[in-house]
């Protein structure tokens, strides 16, 4: 059901309103009229003059902006909006002039010196309302970006607020404690690896981009460590060869998390996390096993916060695919200078 605002309709009202005021205003002080009838139909052919150039250019800039883009095609935008306000106003004074005619007997003669002024009202017009356009698009853009960038914040935040999490340090260093017993060199492998993921997080958390072979390298950490915790239950392929090119830092392993944390992981159902390149986008691909609950608190703002953060980053969108048996995430490589 269509939604009416009727602030909308109100203000719309009120500018019809004014318009036909001013066309009166305008047959008071210029009409030359010599009766009073003739006033009242001069006064609402300028009226309708008015309102029609007013209102109609001002839809015609609103629906070429939504089409085109002022930010986009600038120029583009501009020469076709100009085009379409002078022959939109041509063909509507010769649409009033000829109804006027039909309708009322009118003779209006030599209609070349209203084509003039109505051309150079309409000018007016264009350049108000082309502006009033751009001027809105530049300052919803601007808005968006914000927003992008607040939320970008916001998500760089949430990856390091999850790698300091107290599960991810009790479960790394519970597996630490066993290891000690059985395999010290492991253990000190494992330390290392364990430093290394925390100075990653550190190093990263200002920045809106990493080169990709950082991140893979970090992630080869983090798999190493969730490896040790989960034995054979939990096998991490990292086949990517490809470095060129950035990537939101921890989104790579913001995805693997989630995919530990949201399906089962067991000796009858092994979990199976591949990360691969593919036609300039790095995948993330888990099979589906999904647990009835996760048993850690959740944000539930994971992929979310990826997704937004690629909105801020990139023109392409982050792809996210659930097949019968798999779960894919696509994140597109950003270039880099």
């Amino acid at each position: 059901m269509i939604q009416i605002d009727r602030k909308v309709i109100l203000r719309e009202l009120r500018d019809i309103f004014l318009l036909i005021l001013v066309g009166f205003a305008m047959t008071l002080v210029f009409g030359y009229t010599k009766s009073a009838s003739q006033f009242w139909l001069v006064g609402f052919f300028g009226a309708c003059m008015w309102i029609s150039l007013w209102k109609g250019n001002s839809y015609l800039s609103e629906i070429l902006s939504l089409r085109n883009g002022w930010l986009t095609f600038p120029v583009r935008t501009f020469f076709i909006g100009i085009a379409s306000t002078l022959i939109y106003t041509v063909g509507i004074v010769f649409l009033l002039v000829k109804l006027f005619e039909l309708v009322y007997s009118v003779n209006f003669g030599d209609i070349s010196r209203m084509l003039y002024s109505s051309v150079v009202v309409t000018i007016i017009i264009t350049f108000f309302m082309h502006g009033r356009s751009f001027l809105l698009s530049w300052k919803e853009t601007a808005i968006d970006a914000e927003k992008l960038k607040r939320e970008s914040v916001s998500a760089r935040y949430e990856s390091l607020k999850n790698q300091v999490n107290p599960h991810f340090l009790f479960n790394s260093l519970n597996a630490l404690t066993n290891l000690v017993y059985e395999d010290q060199n492991k253990a000190v492998k494992f330390i290392k690896q364990l430093a290394d993921v925390y100075r990653y997080v550190l190093d990263t958390r200002e920045m809106e981009i990493v080169a990709l072979a950082d991140e893979i390298k970090f992630l080869e950490s983090y798999a190493f460590l969730q490896q040790i915790r989960f034995g054979e239950k939990l096998s991490i392929k990292i086949l990517t060869q490809d470095s060129r090119g950035g990537v939101a830092p921890l989104a790579l392993q913001m995805l693997i998390e989630n995919a530990v944390k949201h399906n089962e992981i067991s000796e009858q159902n092994p979990l199976s996390i591949k990360v691969y390149y593919e036609n300039n986008y790095i995948v993330v691909e888990n099979n589906l096993q999904k647990k009835v609950q996760t048993g850690e608190s959740s944000s539930g703002l994971g992929l979310e916060n990826i997704i937004k953060r690629y909105q801020f980053l990139s023109d392409k969108k982050v792809e996210v695919s659930e097949k019968a048996n798999h779960f894919i995430v696509k994140l597109p490589l950003i270039p880099q200078p």
